[in-house]
């Protein structure tokens, strides 16, 4: 039991250091979250202030997770791991030092993925690439492509843990966007373009 409060500890604090808030601050002394979508995550620092510090931060919010989720895999094995998969989604949703005003969780979704298994790594990020290419919209990319990791769990019979992480990824990611969702009803979300 202490084992899996350490790991859900870990998780959600390290998953609640949000880069994009630091990185933009620190560069260009400006909050992104005063910004563009006003959201804080890789996709609009890209939009707000270029793909370079975008990607860099992308990189940063995946790195973040591999320390908690190495950890957890260690002490409990793919429980473990999803136990630190699932609180520092929640961390990086919901970050305790930025007033709780976070990502959406589409990168940490790419840091569980890549622990889930690869090839459901491999196919979640072709659907992305080929949504993103075909409607230029992040955010159906995003919905689809975690939905993708979750359908995908299933159906190559991974262990509980990755199911429930899978699953629970999606719901969260998806709930993250529903703001997007109703934009995208209505016809009304904004195709991506980076600033250069």
């Amino acid at each position: 039991m202490l084992t899996y409060i350490l790991e859900a500890v870990l998780g959600y604090f390290l998953g609640a250091v949000s880069f994009s808030i630091i990185l933009t601050k620190f560069r260009y002394k400006k909050d992104v979250r005063q910004a563009g979508s006003g959201n804080a995550g890789a996709t609009n620092v890209a939009r707000v202030f270029g793909l370079k510090i975008g990607a860099l931060t992308l990189l940063c919010d995946i790195v973040k997770m591999v320390i908690p989720m190495l950890i957890g895999l260690h002490l409990d094995g793919r429980l473990g791991m999803a136990i630190a998969g699932i609180a520092g989604i929640f961390g990086h949703c919901f970050p305790i030092y930025f007033n709780f005003r976070g990502g959406k969780g589409v990168s940490i979704a790419a840091a569980i993925a890549i622990f889930i298994d690869w090839r459901v790594t491999l196919i979640a990020l072709s659907v992305f690439i080929i949504v993103a290419a075909v409607t230029k919209i992040v955010s159906i990319s995003s919905i689809l492509a975690v939905t993708a990791i979750a359908v995908l769990t299933i159906v190559f019979k991974l262990d509980t843990p990755s199911i429930v992480l899978g699953i629970a990824t999606a719901v969260i990611v998806i709930f993250m966007h529903r703001e997007n969702i109703v934009r995208l009803i209505r016809g009304e979300e904004k195709k991506f373009k980076a600033k250069k």
